[in-house]
């Protein structure tokens, strides 16, 4: 298209799946050989709840953190590839995720999420995989 057109696509946020119930933790240092493993976490004891919105500007989807009544965010987490290094699955389970999240100044953290339902942890993952292939497709 124009240089006009792809400005106006870049602006334009589009919300690819929301998830009402997520769990985050901190989580250890990975053992540098092995993936990680949720059941190094303490799942019972979660640092933070709310919910999670995944959104897509141009080629960049983010995974959003917010919390539940104010919708204020809590984290954010740009991924660029899918699977990359921005969101990694665990060895363990397919019902947490490590992501890497990114501050304004360019700080970044691992920190863990998870899914009570295997449902939503499905659609978290396609709805990454599906923006991707659409990535791949443009």
């Amino acid at each position: 298209g124009s240089p006009n057109s792809m400005a106006t696509e870049l602006e334009y946020e589009s919300v690819l799946c929301v998830k009402p119930d997520v769990s985050v933790y901190r989580i250890p240092p990975r053992a540098s050989n092995r993936g990680y493993r949720a059941s190094d976490w303490k799942l019972d004891q979660p640092d933070w709840t709310g919910r999670l919105r995944i959104t897509s500007k141009g080629k960049t989807a983010y995974i959003k953190l917010e919390d539940k009544v104010s919708g204020e965010l809590f984290a954010q987490a740009p991924v660029e590839q899918y699977p990359g290094i921005a969101v990694e699955t665990v060895t363990d389970s397919s019902r947490y995720f490590v992501i890497r999240i990114q501050d304004g100044t360019g700080r970044s953290a691992f920190i863990g999420i998870g899914f009570t339902d295997r449902g939503d942890a499905f659609d978290f993952n396609v709805s990454l995989q599906d923006h991707f292939k659409w990535v791949k497709q443009e």
